[in-house]
């Protein structure tokens, strides 16, 4: 019996020919793995974009008469406030309205009877949420809605700086009443009336929020008032968790820049879109997702900036240091 001998160079040539074989299958199956989770991204992608299309286009709002025959309004003189309650008032909804002036109060529910007749009724309740303590708020806002059917509750109220400035500028007047207004009334006019939705397992919260809080890494010379909207969209997203199987849908809308006084804002076009506008789109959204932006033109533009932050950051705090310097030319002092 003889035994053959392979020389050397052949068997360290098929060793070479198996390695590399082994290299290629290596690399088709990771093209293969990176391809096929290049097509399940894609595929989630193009889902979500078709949610969203659905949702801000075509999905039904809910029957906000569901949730109760009441809503109360907070901030509704102005502004976002003011065309929400106009709003929810065409859907035949009955009013309590929260503000500070009594004036305002008085005309906004003048106008609101004169166009509704007797359709709905309008409640109003004054209180400076700058000046009142927690308890107060939640005291107030508890006695004006005892025994009313209230299903739907809009925090609107909220506070900006007149103009930019440095968080060392803001006085303590002004620090005091953001923070009471945008922070602390938002919590307490909340536990003023979910006791009344936890009893009857149903009811709807809707919190104004700021594209600040969601699509913006940073947003200096405006800092303490995004801080606030920070705020109140993490505790929107918490609470909606806490009471959802209470029956109690709780949102946050995070819209961009509209025409009110707040933004000092008065062109009015597509991407900056009147109170009125907003406050359509807002109403379809209500009792939806915890957290949302309704205009669609606010969404695509919040997906942009935040797609390019650090350029949005950069080029927002030049914009924002020129209107400061100007508030301040306003002022006198330069």
């Amino acid at each position: 019996m003889s035994i053959k001998y392979e020389p050397l160079a052949i068997t360290k040539s098929r060793q070479a020919c198996n390695f590399t074989r082994k290299e290629m299958e290596l690399e088709d199956l990771m093209i293969a793995a990176a391809t096929a989770l290049g097509f399940v991204s894609l595929c989630k992608n193009l889902l979500a974009f078709a949610r969203w299309l659905h949702a801000m286009f075509l999905r039904k709002p809910k029957n906000l008469h569901d949730y109760g025959s009441w809503a109360v309004v907070t901030g509704p003189t102005d502004g976002i406030g003011n065309a929400l309650a106009f709003e929810l008032a065409s859907k035949g909804l009955n009013l309590v309205l929260v503000g500070r002036n009594p004036n305002k109060l008085e005309a906004t529910s003048s106008e609101l009877r004169e166009r509704y007749g007797t359709t709905i009724q309008v409640k109003t309740v004054i209180a400076d949420f700058a000046k009142l303590s927690g308890e107060e708020i939640a005291a107030a806002v508890t006695g004006a809605t005892e025994g009313l059917d209230i299903g739907l509750l809009v925090n609107n109220a909220g506070i900006a700086y007149p103009y930019p400035r440095y968080f060392h500028e803001v006085d303590q007047e002004l620090m005091e009443s953001i923070l009471r207004v945008n922070l602390n009334a938002v919590v307490w006019v909340t536990k003023g009336v979910i006791d009344g939705m936890l009893k009857k397992k149903r009811g709807a919260i809707l919190n104004i929020g700021s594209a600040s809080s969601v699509y913006l890494s940073s947003y200096p010379l405006q800092t303490l008032y995004a801080s606030t909207k920070t705020f109140m969209a993490i505790f929107s997203r918490s609470i909606s968790l806490e009471y959802k199987e209470a029956g109690i849908d709780i949102q946050c809308q995070v819209p961009l820049f509209i025409a009110t006084k707040m933004t000092m804002l008065r062109r009015r076009s597509m991407l900056v879109p009147s109170p009125e506008m907003f406050s359509g789109a807002s109403v379809r959204w209500i009792g939806h997702e915890r957290q949302c932006n309704p205009y669609w033109l606010h969404a695509v533009q919040g997906f942009v900036l935040h797609a390019i932050d650090a350029f949005t950051v950069w080029y927002g705090q030049r914009y924002l240091k020129w209107m400061r310097e100007e508030g301040l030319k306003d002022d006198g002092i330069l």
